[in-house]
């Protein structure tokens, strides 16, 4: 594995240049860029600066948004559903067209590196090629019946209104792997997204807009509420919403779960995760390397999948160990607009100190910090948190090792046998996503068995990021249980009906009941 040499922090642009552009592709996509005056502010990472203001949707807003939404859906479920596909298959047509726009404007909100956010809305694309597919094939069973002259089946009807509330760190994929599907399913949606990541959402809903128009589907097929706190509650109390997809932290989850269940509606929540690599062995240490450093540090440690813990057999940790850590030396930390650019940075001065107290309290249990945990550039960019990703060695997993911080820092474990390794890894509260790194068949087999990861993704030699729409994503524990994307994720925005048909002319009852 080779790296070119460390650049020098390549300065980003500023923060009127970075509302410009942003502007410039909010109007491409169809979308009139907020002005000032607004309770919810739009701020870039990639300097700190403010970009505008817009304001929050109110409590009736909120109220309005679900009731359009509502009085569509008895519009819409009624739709057959390839005719649904095709207002996806126009949105996926509008992403392509503005891909450029829409990877802008995740890059000024987030600070994603060029390629990310290419990449973010690729998965956008991607889930509506998906999602189209899927609209001739939402299929039930038909199963046997005990009973003579009868037919059992199932069938699945749309759900109803489904409340989509998303995280920063992927502004526009997680609503479009809901949206995509909801919508084929015959559901409308409600999407409240991050108030860290406004524009984008905006971006997004205008292109949803259009490709609404073009295929004729009812107004309020699709309602953008923006907002904080109080919008979320009150679109998660709304019993018109059948459904409430919340991507965030645990402590959110922790919050909307009951009160959802309260009302009897249905959730399905996207949480924390606290991911691991277990390297044995006989694993390939460059290829592990690659996948390791890529998992923990990309998206400056901001996806819920990152990898946070590095599970290192005792007998090649440290030369494991050493080529990570001279891979971290090479990652050039800068402008997410320069090519050359492998870490953006951090979302907001938060997350910086979040970071700064995982680390001293990392070096309190013992840790060593290896390399990296050290701010760059304050002077160049003084209201940006742009940091160096972090590699602690760990004496144990300790409280801190067990915590999920959205931060690049990658704590280095050590094990002696495969079932020491896959408890430590187990030994966590989240449970998203895991890999192993081993060129033993029995070592992965053991690892994806029932016995093995008790995480939602498990992957052989690969790291535990860059999941693909095919299947379905989503974790255990204090993960949430979702699952969203590709696979079965669909039933999850449809109601079943069980359906027992008699086509006989006696009436037998089951279970041999007798009766009249």
């Amino acid at each position: 594995m080779t790296f070119s040499a460390l650049p020098a922090f390549s300065a980003p642009p500023t923060t009127d240049e970075l509302r410009a552009r942003a502007e410039a592709a909010l109007r491409r996509c169809g979308a009139e860029p907020p002005g000032d005056g607004g309770g919810v502010v739009a701020r870039t990472p990639v300097t700190g600066g403010v970009l505008c203001s817009l304001p929050a949707a109110s409590v009736e807003g909120v109220d309005a948004a679900v009731g359009a939404a509502a009085e569509a859906f008895r519009t819409w479920r009624a739709v057959p559903a390839p005719v649904r596909g095709a207002l996806v298959k126009r949105l996926g047509e509008l992403l392509t067209v503005h891909k450029e726009d829409l990877a802008e404007l995740v890059t000024i909100e987030v600070g994603k590196i060029r390629s990310e956010a290419l990449g973010e809305v690729q998965e956008m694309i991607d889930i509506c090629d998906f999602a189209v597919g899927l609209s001739r094939q939402l299929y039930g069973r038909t199963m046997a019946s005990e009973r003579p002259g009868h037919r059992l089946a199932e069938t699945w009807h749309p759900l109803g209104v489904v409340g989509v509330i998303s995280a920063f760190n992927f502004p526009v994929a997680v609503w479009a792997w809901n949206t995509a599907v909801a919508l084929v399913c015959g559901d409308t949606v409600v999407w409240k997204p991050s108030e860290l990541t406004p524009l984008t959402a905006l971006a997004c809903d205008a292109l949803l807009a259009r490709a609404a128009a073009g295929a004729g589907a009812p107004a309020g097929v699709h309602r953008l509420v923006v907002g904080g706190r109080e919008t979320g509650e009150r679109l998660v109390d709304d019993p018109r919403v059948a459904l409430v997809s919340a991507t965030g932290s645990v402590r959110m989850g922790r919050e909307v779960a009951p009160r959802v269940a309260a009302r009897f509606g249905r959730c399905l929540l996207e949480l924390g995760g606290n991911n691991a690599a277990v390297v044995t062995p006989s694993a390939d240490l460059d290829l592990a390397v690659r996948g390791i450093v890529f998992s923990a540090a990309g998206t400056a440690g901001q996806r819920c999948t990152t990898l946070r813990r590095l599970i290192a057999h005792q007998d090649v940790a440290d030369r494991l160990v050493e080529k990570v850590v001279h891979a971290y030396g090479q990652l050039p930390v800068g402008d997410p607009f320069d090519a050359a650019t492998l870490v953006g940075p951090l979302i907001d001065g938060r997350a910086l100190r979040a970071m700064g107290e995982a680390l001293e309290e990392a070096r309190a249990d013992g840790g060593k910090v290896l390399t990296g945990g050290e701010r760059v550039a304050a002077d160049v960019a003084a209201d940006a948190a742009y940091v160096r990703p972090a590699v602690v060695r760990m004496p144990a997993q300790t409280g801190v090792v067990r915590r999920e911080t959205f931060a690049p820092i990658l704590y280095v474990l050590t094990y002696r046998t495969l079932d020491e390794a896959i408890a430590l890894h187990n030994g966590v509260p989240q449970g998203l996503s895991s890999s192993i790194f081993t060129r033993d068949q029995r070592e992965a087999e053991r690892f994806l068995a029932v016995d093995g990861s008790d995480c939602g993704i498990a992957n052989v030699n690969i790291g535990t990021s860059g999941a693909e729409i095919g299947g379905a994503f989503g974790g255990e524990k204090e993960t949430g249980g979702g699952r969203e994307s590709g696979s079965d994720a669909w039933r999850a925005y449809m109601r079943r009906a069980t359906n027992t048909v008699n086509h006989g002319d006696d009436l037998p009852l089951a279970q041999g009941v007798h009766f009249l």
